[in-house]
């Protein structure tokens, strides 16, 4: 290592999901990924939500010093006032260790209270982890911990004017549960630095026991190259089995033995994979293709989130849709016509959507959708703030049609599927037609370019008029890709069964 670099909080908790990860921070970080635009809008909510939270103690102290050194030494002077802290630091007396609390309060008889602050909705058991750590480098910088807490989003907080931060947050109290913990802590952190000192980079080994590629470092394992067949991992919701499977040294659907029992869908995965060859259930694609009543309306929208509600009427995490295609066929093998949809500036979008929406969506025949649940789902959530359009958004959800059921119940089933049955996934084996050439190529990328364009960017950029013009062109492009191709889906379906 050229530099020391300071195991901290979050690294800690890398490291115990992840030793590639951990070992390439410490000793080649120029080969880790970049971080991606989805991950980066994480992280933007997470110091969002962070810097909200604060509000919580309007006496507090913001620490701005980055540097584990300077904030150690600031910290140090500053926990002498008795105040609230915001990112205080303290670098353990080991000189490896180094953790910044989000929050830490006094609290009675010397003792100070941890307040970690989470842009989730619900305690979730790695927290414990990392507030683990911190109350270790704590103690030993001298602070006696009293309480522990983690502060997460309450999800059934709906904006109504400004953000009322107490209302917003939920705090629940983890002492006990970090309590449970603090003793393994010291033998993590061996474990931990053995793996970094390591001469040679942990990677994914055949019998080994595996894990997920949570933070896409095994990519180009050795492993991989040498066994670029192994697809026991796409087992359709193998979760567990397929693990055992895998540690068991068997990596090819096609190579399960019969003492291993099978659900029907992944023994006609299996079968595939066997065969080489696809699936299909004559019977049910009939059965599923006659339920369509023309003319056929074939709609997706496109929406986002953010973790602080941006209007009205929303709470945390819900879906704002701001995009909608749709492709109509009149009658059979009819020429398509084309409405979409994408909402300007930067109000909410949801009172133009719905009546744009009503426009283009005649009175009869099938809405056909894929992955009817998402659609159904931000239908329902736009009526409790838009009651008017009850009536007819019940209307509209009675005749929907989910094209993903023929796929997600292997009527038809394909092994380049991959046990997915995604559009993504589907589109491709069936039509031969990608996503690969489009600007923008999926769901993440839509909401976080509208996102762009229509709020700017975390730093405060906004986009130009040019970027704007560019951005929805590619939006329109993409939407209606989705909406074409669940046509060209449709019909190869009814090609197969003849």
């Amino acid at each position: 290592m050229s530099k020391q670099i300071f195991l901290t909080k979050s690294r800690y908790v890398v490291g115990l999901n992840c030793t590639k990860a951990i070992w390439l921070i410490f000793n080649r970080p120029e080969d880790l990924p970049e971080v991606d635009e989805a991950t980066q809008h994480r992280f933007d909510e997470g110091h969002r939500v962070g810097e909200l939270a604060k509000s919580l103690f309007p006496d507090g102290i913001d620490i701005k010093e980055l540097i584990p050194a300077e904030n150690d030494k600031k910290s140090r002077e500053l926990i002498k006032k008795r105040k609230p802290l915001f990112e205080v630091g303290f670098i353990h007396k080991n000189g490896k260790c180094y953790a910044r609390a989000d929050i830490l309060v006094p609290a009675d008889k010397g003792l100070w209270d941890i307040y970690e602050v989470k842009s989730a909705t619900e305690v979730k058991e790695e927290y414990f982890e990392d507030i683990s750590f911190q109350k270790y480098c704590y103690e030993s910088a001298g602070l006696k911990i009293g309480k522990c807490f983690v502060i997460h989003i309450n999800n059934k907080y709906i904006r109504s004017g400004e953000i009322e931060p107490k209302e917003f947050f939920v705090q629940v109290e983890v002492t006990e549960e970090v309590k449970e913990i603090m003793s393994d802590v010291p033998e993590k952190i061996k474990k931990l630095f053995e793996i970094i000192n390591l001469k040679e980079c942990p990677e994914i080994k055949a019998g080994e026991e595996y894990h997920e590629d949570s933070f896409g470092v095994h990519e180009n394992d050795k492993f991989w190259q040498e066994n670029p067949a192994c697809d026991i991992l796409d087992l359709y919701r193998g979760g567990r089995k397929a693990l055992e499977l895998f540690n068991a040294g068997i990596l090819q659907i096609k190579d399960i033995s019969e003492e291993h029992k099978l659900s029907d869908k992944q023994k006609i995965q299996y079968a595939c994979s066997k065969n080489k060859d696809h699936h299909i259930d004559h019977e049910e694609l009939n059965s599923f293709i006659k339920k369509l009543k023309y003319p056929l309306y074939f709609l997706d929208f496109e929406s986002y989130n953010t973790a602080i509600p941006l209007y009205n009427g929303l709470k945390p995490y819900q879906q704002i849709p701001f995009q909608f295609s749709l492709h109509v066929m009149n009658k059979k093998d009819a020429k398509l016509k084309h409405y979409s949809f994408i909402a300007e500036g930067a109000d909410d979008p949801r009172p133009k959507f719905i009546v744009e929406l009503k426009k283009v969506l005649g009175t009869k025949g099938s809405i056909v959708v894929y992955n009817q649940s998402f659609e159904q789902t931000v239908l329902k959530k736009l009526v409790e703030y838009l009651p008017l359009h009850q009536k007819w958004v019940d209307s509209i959800i009675e005749r929907m049609v989910d094209l993903l059921i023929p796929f997600r119940d292997f009527s038809y089933y394909h092994p380049k599927q991959k046990g997915s049955a995604s559009i993504k996934a589907v589109l491709p084996v069936l039509t031969g037609v990608t996503y690969e050439d489009f600007e923008i190529a999926n769901g993440s990328d839509a909401s976080l370019s509208y996102l762009f364009i229509a709020h700017g960017s975390y730093e405060g950029e906004k986009a130009t008029a040019e970027e704007i013009k560019k951005i929805r062109a590619d939006l329109e492009e993409y939407c209606g890709q989705d909406t074409e191709g669940m046509v060209m889906i449709l019909k190869k379906l009814s090609k197969l069964i003849k």
